[in-house]
């Protein structure tokens, strides 16, 4: 028996179809998932070119985030159930990646898909929802009264962050294309600019009155440096882009690393249940269209790219 699956023979390769050994015995503490749903963005473009480790070596299968079935578990595993619908980001890898027919993953970092969700935004959730959690409840520590800028509030992650912050009492203020725009107002920012406008950042600064911008996150490739200079003096800048700006002004940057943590995605995934969190699916390729897949998350998407198998 082989593993149906997509992904790369060596770091750097084309994506392609692979037949991979059947997956191992399970060890203590795993389950085996039949995959009905996988995320795919730019982490995974990360992992093909080399970039970011994810405990593997190729022939990989691609993928660091899924929703699917329950299958088997180790004898010690007590939760979840067999049957029961998750979802995952469950790195690092010990046998393969997301983009395939069947996964192993640690019990620990399993929560339960809602019943509200379709597999396609439970496989397309994890790691967007980690994420914007990381970035405003850790790195910012964002408070009730806050103003707060996201930069990049119309990408999946960064719309996250806008619906987290204002759950959590921020006066949000957003950048999105106007396309983008009433959307974002719908997930909790107060005022959307249109970050094609060459004064934005001067518009956001007026827009935040006397206290000034004191927490900021940034979800646009390049974009740290205009988010650094519409902070304040003191604030605070997390961006998930890499390569932040030297800091300046007092201005505390933190560079984002995301952290697997089935504790968070759990609560993320009541969340996600209760409307609090939304999950848009932009697109939809099945394993075979994988490079497709990828080469579409270099474009425009309103929404999350998702492989179902």
């Amino acid at each position: 028996m082989s593993l149906r699956a997509a992904g790369i023979e060596a770091f750097g390769g084309e994506v392609t179809l692979l037949e991979l050994p059947e997956p191992p015995p399970l060890e203590a503490g795993e389950v085996l998932i039949r995959v009905r749903a996988a995320g795919v963005a730019n982490w995974d473009e990360f992992v093909r070119s080399g970039n970011w480790d994810v405990g593997r070596v190729p022939p990989l299968a691609l993928g660091v985030e899924a929703a699917g079935e329950v299958v088997e578990l180790a004898p010690d595993v007590e939760w979840p159930t067999t049957g029961m619908a998750v979802m995952t980001h469950p790195l690092p890898l010990r046998y393969q990646g997301c983009w395939a027919d069947l996964l192993v993953a640690p019990a620990g970092l399993l929560a339960e898909k809602p019943d509200n969700a379709s597999w396609a935004q439970g496989g397309a959730f994890p790691v967007p929802a980690l994420t914007a959690e990381q970035v405003v409840s850790e790195a910012l520590a964002v408070q009730s009264g806050d103003v707060m800028l996201v930069n990049g509030a119309g990408g999946v992650t960064g719309g996250m962050i806008v619906e987290l912050a204002a759950h959590a009492g921020a006066r949000v203020i957003a950048t999105a294309s106007q396309t983008n725009a009433a959307r974002v107002m719908t997930r909790g920012a107060q005022l959307v600019i249109d970050y094609h406008d060459s004064e934005w950042v001067n518009r956001a600064i007026s827009a935040a009155g006397s206290s000034g911008i004191r927490v900021a996150a940034n979800a646009v490739p390049d974009g740290e440096a205009d988010a650094l200079r519409a902070l304040a003096d003191g604030g605070r800048l997390a961006t998930i882009t890499g390569a932040p700006p030297a800091t300046e002004r007092g201005i505390r940057i933190d560079d984002v690393i995301l952290r697997p943590d089935g504790e968070q995605l759990r609560l993320l995934a009541a969340a996600l249940a209760h409307g609090t969190l939304h999950a848009d699916i932009g697109a939809s390729y099945p394993l075979t269209e994988a490079a497709r897949a990828l080469a579409r998350t270099a474009t425009a998407v309103r929404g999350a790219v998702v492989l179902e198998p």
